[in-house]
């Protein structure tokens, strides 16, 4: 008697058909067993058909020029700079990926905005805080020079980088504009990151620029843990301790006390009750805290990104968008970004989206 099948047109055995069976038997059982493990997988994939259905979003709202945004926000360089990371942060870079050609568009357009002086500003002269815009787009462009170098653009990314540098205050931070004179945690923070994603590409950034950012940031801490807006004093916010945290960690500190004492406020405000606290931005603010809870242990982390990822995933429409009260473009990438902080493709680590080092 034959005593051989056929199995996806191959020969074997009944006893390897056997062997087959009891191992399905077995994967079997160990999913009916391992409901947590299963319930997991489960919601991490809810967590990346989230993203995938935000960036299908954010595919169809490009305009002809590269750019993003809508109304007073149309053509802006930071909600432009955003919806690129977080199309880069799935794996996509220019030239290749999913959103290749549309992270072109996006590189080209903020190139394009690249001053004479340095300075990156929106279409829109009267933009009344220029250095976020500048920042953001330096970032996204930084990331995009490590990703995909162009030696093109390392010109225009040495002038940003030194209108950066020319702006600091005698206090190492920065303000609104693109003078050395008064300076705030926010704005302070947003130079930090970009000049660390600089410095990251193989830019020329002064060692002495980063060390005094840093000391800014460290003298703005309160006692609580939390971080004031100016370095004169204040009470601690939430969104603006996150993002404190978060760009220390960008700057290469992991052991040093204000990180930790940082993180243990942040540990008092769950995600699903933040959008209640004063001075909170919502989507800003869980941008940060999920770089900077990634950092905090894994049962700490683990808890925090189930929940942020539960309420994001709760509040995303029918399109794939999260409103947000300034742009919708802006508020759909921040809310993906803070999912791609757990579920990034691992491809995506050129993108400097901050994920948890194990």
């Amino acid at each position: 008697m034959d005593t051989r099948g056929n199995l996806h047109g191959k020969p074997v055995t009944f006893r390897g058909t056997a062997l087959v069976l009891m191992l399905a038997v077995c994967w079997g059982i160990i999913g009916v067993c391992d409901v947590g493990g299963t319930h997991a997988f489960a919601a991490e994939r809810t967590a990346e058909q989230a993203v995938e259905r935000g960036l299908a979003f954010l595919a169809t709202r490009q305009h002809d020029d590269g750019s993003y945004g809508a109304d007073v926000y149309r053509g802006h360089v930071a909600v432009s700079a955003f919806v690129g990371r977080a199309m880069m942060a799935s794996g996509s870079k220019p030239g290749s990926g999913s959103y290749g050609d549309r992270l072109t568009k996006i590189q080209e357009y903020l190139l394009s905005r690249v001053q004479e002086s340095g300075m990156i500003t929106s279409k829109d002269a009267r933009e009344p805080a220029p250095m976020y815009g500048h920042a953001f787009a330096l970032m996204f462009l930084a990331e995009c020079q490590k990703a995909a170098p162009q030696a093109e653009a390392r010109d225009k990314l040495a002038r940003a980088v030194q209108l950066t540098v020319k702006s600091q205050n005698k206090d190492g931070g920065w303000r609104y504009l693109p003078k050395p004179e008064n300076a705030d945690l926010s704005v302070t923070v947003t130079q930090l990151m970009a000049l660390a994603a600089a410095r990251n590409a193989g830019l020329d950034v002064p060692r002495a620029t980063i060390d005094r950012a840093v000391e800014y940031v460290k003298k703005s801490q309160n006692k609580d843990g939390g971080f004031h807006y100016l370095i004169q004093g204040g009470t601690s916010g939430f969104a603006r301790s996150a993002a404190a945290v978060a760009a220390l960690y960008r700057a290469g500190l992991e052991k040093e006390p204000e990180i930790g004492k940082g993180l243990e406020y942040l540990a008092k405000f769950p995600p699903a009750e933040a959008i209640g606290q004063p001075e909170v931005f919502y989507f800003y603010g869980h941008y940060y805290a999920a770089q900077a809870m990634s950092h905090a242990g894994e049962e700490v982390w683990n808890r925090w990104y189930d929940t942020v990822r539960n309420e994001l995933i709760k509040q995303q429409v029918k399109d794939g968008s999260w409103p947000d009260t300034a742009s919708v473009d802006l508020g759909t990438a921040m809310a993906c970004l803070t999912l791609q902080t757990k579920v990034a493709s691992p491809t995506a680590k050129s993108s400097g989206v901050e994920q948890r080092k194990e």
